[in-house]
């Protein structure tokens, strides 16, 4: 659940604004171009590629599926070489998926690879790509709501009651903040922290048993999948979209799709499937305004937010 505030009818809300912008960016052009995504199904069989080709981030996945639906295992022509002893095949086509700190980088499905002599058998990390075991989540949890600090967001705890489902809200400028103690890197003296004021309250389930922690983790990840989409506003734009005024059923689309996506990639299965299998039952469209680029981009923020310690926003 998030708060949703309203706008005159005369003005354009948040949203509309960022969708008329989205359409001047490159990137988004393949998203919009991706019509058939609208249709459940289509949608549906998207989120389970993306969810299983855990190997490279969301966004990635999305633009090997785009380009190769039926891709299993993909790497770059030197590492098919220097790891598995295979060479690319003549007249293969290269799949183009972005570079981390650079432009694009070019990856070649196993299906277009051949053994080298003396090549091994293949392991299964590339013959069965797709099989995931169960994990606990305890230390993505904790490193989840460290990462939180950053950007604002303080994650409580409360016993199951009223807010069992877990929400996000923005504190209001009115409401006396509460100072988060942000980690941000180490010196030779040792760890450095930062202070950084509160704007945002997400509420978690109490786990004195210690039992609920996939669940808790579960919905962290929704909660966030709320902010970083924008549907709380943004403090830079630069962060995350501005993109308030959204219908709540997309707004819940949108972060239960997170949700679906990041907890099936770490391996634990959560009720985002079920949600989302409801609308491949009924086959119906999905809801207006949904934003893949939105989607993938906050999955993959959100992975990184569980896997490794992040330093402090740059203005």
């Amino acid at each position: 659940m998030n708060q949703l505030k309203l706008f005159p009818l005369e003005l354009p809300s948040p949203h509309e604004a960022w969708d008329k912008e989205s359409a001047k960016r490159a990137l988004d052009d393949l998203f919009k171009a991706t019509l058939a995504h609208r249709q459940s199904d289509e949608y549906h069989e998207l989120m389970k590629f993306v969810s299983t080709f855990r190997f490279y981030s969301p966004y990635n996945a999305f633009l090997i599926y785009t380009q190769r639906p039926g891709a299993r295992f993909v790497a770059p022509a030197h590492r098919w070489k220097k790891e598995f002893s295979r060479r690319v095949k003549p007249n293969a086509n290269p799949l183009i998926i972005l570079q981390p700190m650079g432009p694009v980088m070019f990856v070649f499905d196993v299906s277009d690879t051949e053994p080298l002599q003396g090549a091994k058998s293949l392991p299964l990390r590339v013959t069965d790509p797709f099989k995931i075991e169960g994990k606990a989540v305890t230390k993505e949890l904790v490193k989840t709501i460290e990462n939180s600090k950053r950007d604002g967001v303080r994650v409580f705890y409360q016993k199951a009651g009223s807010q069992a489902a877990g929400c996000i809200s923005r504190i209001p400028d009115k409401k006396q903040t509460i100072q988060l103690q942000f980690q941000n890197g180490k010196n030779k003296k040792g760890p450095v922290y930062v202070m950084i004021t509160s704007k945002y309250e997400i509420c978690l389930k109490e786990d004195t048993a210690g039992t609920i922690k996939t669940e808790n983790y579960a919905t962290l990840v929704h909660e966030l999948g709320h902010l970083y989409c924008g549907h709380l506003g943004t403090t830079n734009k630069k962060w995350w979209p501005d993109r308030r005024g959204l219908p709540r059923t997309t707004r819940e689309f949108e972060a239960e799709s997170i949700s679906f996506l990041v907890c099936k990639r770490l391996g634990i299965r959560t009720q985002s499937e079920k949600y989302l299998s409801g609308y491949i039952e009924k086959k119906s469209m999905l809801p207006p305004y949904v934003s893949l680029e939105c989607i993938m981009k906050s999955a993959g923020l959100i992975e990184q937010m569980a896997s490794r310690s992040l330093k402090i926003r740059k203005e």
